[in-house]
């Protein structure tokens, strides 16, 4: 039978005293010991194979150090695995786990495992929709420490985490100006969401940055999937004194351009650049050429989200925020210069 190692094996090993082990290996104060003392120690306990009891730890700070992740539908979309990755690296750099639920957009459903996670003494809720949008927050999370992710509320009360819209938008445009557009076409989406909203203002707000002509003909909605794309691609790209760049509401949207701009006998980027937002990779990367597109931040909101949960739990009564993070530019090959 293996003896499992403890704090004082490890102090003896150390050859330090049993109180300075214990702060070196806890994150909350290991400030009291100096950085090469917990190098040492750290390094004995990992060749020991210790292991800190977290029961007991929890039972002291009467703390489960677990976390609650309720989603709608994340977990089978593309987006899923960076944003859970990052709740989940968060987290275990801080000694939680974390408990992912999917509801499936089914409300009581969502609601049984809410209940679920209660009855685990979860620390804390990230509570995390699929697409940026407002979200009502059951009343079951009420008193429990909870951070929205890719979406907001609309009373400000609960800390939240979504991608900056409109900066993404204008850092998608402003990679086209600077290839030398000036006859710029968006598609954007039909539904009425935030991203809808945001990524419109980005694009006029580039546009008039730099003086450039905002032509209603050169703006046109559709759905937000490669049919509406197409479709609204062939309608900007078929009419007299065409964009020679679009820029679309998201990848999948970019993808119908691409069909159309073959359609045409448009080639990319000779004729007509084109430029997404999203990233996914399974269309970005694929596409020929690959899509210069804006990346959305799911794992730094996931990360985000996590940290400040626990920032909330060691430290009650801190003042919601809203946060909104930066989207890069991912550079591909469909943006280049407009033809001569």
């Amino acid at each position: 039978m293996t003896t499992r190692v403890g704090i004082r094996e490890v102090a003896k090993a150390a050859g330090v005293s049993v109180t300075t082990v214990s702060h070196a290996l806890n994150e909350a104060t290991s400030f009291r010991v100096k950085a090469a003392t917990q190098e040492h120690i750290r390094e004995v306990a990992k060749d020991l194979g210790y292991a800190p009891n977290r029961l007991a730890s929890g039972l002291r700070n009467q703390r489960s150090q677990i976390l609650g992740l309720v989603s709608d539908e994340i977990t089978t979309t593309p987006f899923a695995g960076a944003m859970i990755r990052g709740a989940q690296d968060a987290a275990y750099e801080r000694g939680y786990v974390v408990m992912v639920v999917n509801s499936g957009m089914d409300s009581e459903l969502e609601n049984r495992e809410i209940s679920m996670l209660q009855q685990h003494q979860v620390d804390g809720v990230v509570y995390a929709r699929m697409y940026h949008q407002n979200a009502q927050v059951p009343t079951q999370l009420a008193g429990l420490p909870t951070v929205l992710l890719d979406a907001a509320a609309d009373d400000k009360f609960i800390s939240s985490v979504t991608p900056d819209e409109i900066g993404a938008a204008e850092t998608a445009v402003e990679a086209i100006i600077t290839a030398g557009h000036t006859r710029i076409g968006m598609i954007n989406n039909e539904d009425d969401i935030p991203a809808t909203h945001g990524r419109r203002e980005g694009f006029h707000n580039a546009l008039r940055r730099h003086g450039l002509e905002d032509n209603p003909g050169h703006y046109v909605i559709g759905t937000a999937h490669t049919q509406g794309g197409r479709e609204a691609a062939l309608k900007l790209l078929g009419q007299p004194g065409r964009p020679t760049a679009l820029f679309c509401f998201n990848d999948r949207v970019a993808m119908g351009a691409y069909q159309a701009a073959t359609a045409l006998g448009l080639r990319i980027p000779e004729d007509v650049s084109i430029v997404g937002i999203d990233n996914l990779e399974i269309i970005a990367d694929a596409l020929w050429p690959g899509l210069t597109t804006v990346a959305l931040p799911h794992y730094e909101m996931g990360r985000w989200a996590v940290n400040r949960i626990l920032e909330d739990i060691e430290n009650p009564g801190l003042p919601a925020v809203q946060v909104q993070l930066d989207c890069p530019l991912i550079e591909r090959a469909s943006l280049g210069p407009p033809p001569s």
